[in-house]
C-alpha cells in the first residue's frame, strides 16, 4: 500500500477548512432564522437557497476541498476530474436543500420533519464527499474500508440532523454561534473519517495523470467562496430583522391612530400653530409694518371694550 498524507501543508489545511465549516455553518443558521421569520413564499425562497448555499456550499463542500488540498499519496501526482468536482459541489447544495425544506417548510409534525431531512441531507452529504474523492486521479487503485466508510456515513446523517434540528430551535447570535462551531466539528470529522477509509494499491505506471490540479483549481473555487460569503452577508445585513419588522409596524399603528385635521383646518393650524389675525377684530395691535419690503397696516385695538 502506497503511503499516504492527510495534512502535507501541516495544520494550515485543517484550521482552514475548519474555519469555513464554521463560517458556512454560521451563515446558513442566521438564514434560518430569515426563513422562520418569512411571510411571502418568494422570501423563504430566497432564504432557503442561500441557507443552502451557506450550509452546503461553503460549510460542507468547501471545507472539502480545501482539506483535500492537504491530501498526498508518495510516489503520485494526484489530479481532479472537473466535471465530478463540480457534481460533487451541487450534490451538496441540493442535498442539503431538500433536508432544509423538509425541516423547515414542511407540514408533518417537527420530530418526523427532521428525522427525514436529516437522513436525506446526511445520505447527499456521504455522496458528494465519495463522489469528490471519485473525482481524484492518481497512479494507483483506491480501496475502501467498509466500516469506515458506514461510520462516515453515520456521522453525516446524524451531523446533518443535528443541524437541521439547531435550524429550527437556535434564534440569538450566541447559540447560533456556538452551533456553528459544533456543526464545525461535525463536518471536519465526517470528512477526515472518510479519508482514513481510503487506502491507495500503487501502480508502476508512467507518464502524466490526466486532470486539473489542486493548486490550479484553488484560485477559481477561492473567489467563487469570497464573492459568496460577501454577497450572504450582505443580504443578510440589508434585510430587515423580525425586530425591524415590528418597529415599523408598531410607527405605522401609531401613525394611524392619530385623529385627522378638522375639515376647514387651515394648513398651518396642523402642526399646532395660531392663525394669523385678521384686520377688524379685537386684540389687533396698532401700528405699521414693513416685512418683506411690503407696506401694510392694520387698525387699531378695539376701543369699544
Amino acid at each position: 500500500m502506497a503511503e499516504i498524507h492527510h495534512f502535507d501543508h501541516g495544520w494550515v489545511t485543517p484550521a482552514v477548512s475548519y474555519l469555513l465549516s464554521v463560517l458556512g455553518s454560521l451563515l446558513g443558521l442566521t438564514a434560518a432564522v430569515r426563513l422562520r421569520q418569512s411571510k411571502s413564499g418568494g422570501e423563504r425562497a430566497w432564504w432557503l437557497t442561500l441557507a443552502a448555499v451557506a450550509i452546503g456550499a461553503t460549510g460542507i463542500w468547501s471545507m472539502h476541498f480545501v482539506a483535500m488540498t492537504g491530501f498526498s499519496v508518495t510516489g503520485t501526482p494526484i489530479r481532479y476530474d472537473i466535471g465530478l468536482t463540480i457534481a460533487s459541489a451541487v450534490i451538496a447544495f441540493v442535498a442539503v436543500g431538500v433536508g432544509l425544506a423538509i425541516a423547515l417548510l414542511g407540514t408533518a409534525a417537527p420530530r418526523t420533519r427532521i428525522l427525514i431531512g436529516g437522513v436525506l441531507a446526511g445520505l447527499g452529504v456521504a455522496a458528494m464527499h465519495y463522489t469528490g474523492m471519485a473525482a481524484m486521479r492518481l497512479r494507483g487503485e483506491i480501496h475502501y474500508s467498509g466500516r469506515e466508510v458506514a461510520l462516515s456515513v453515520a456521522i453525516a446523517v446524524v451531523a446533518a440532523t443535528v443541524a437541521l434540528w439547531l435550524t429550527l430551535v437556535v434564534k440569538t447570535p450566541v447559540v447560533i454561534f456556538i452551533s456553528a462551531l459544533v456543526m464545525g466539528v461535525a463536518v471536519n470529522g465526517m470528512h477526515f473519517t472518510g479519508m482514513a477509509a481510503m487506502s491507495v494499491l500503487p501502480e508502476q505506471s508512467f507518464g502524466s495523470v490526466a486532470g486539473a490540479t489542486a493548486s490550479g483549481l484553488l484560485v477559481p473555487i477561492g473567489a467563487a467562496v469570497v464573492f459568496a460569503v460577501l454577497g450572504m452577508v450582505y443580504a443578510l445585513a440589508a434585510a430587515p430583522s423580525e425586530e425591524d419588522r415590528e418597529a415599523a409596524a408598531y410607527l405605522a399603528s401609531r401613525l394611524e391612530s392619530r385623529p385627522g385635521p378638522a375639515a376647514g383646518t387651515p394648513p398651518g393650524q396642523l402642526w399646532g400653530q395660531q392663525p394669523p389675525a385678521r384686520q377688524g377684530q379685537p386684540g389687533q395691535a396698532a401700528g405699521r409694518s414693513t416685512l418683506g419690503g411690503g407696506n401694510w397696516t392694520y387698525r387699531d385695538r378695539d376701543r369699544a371694550q
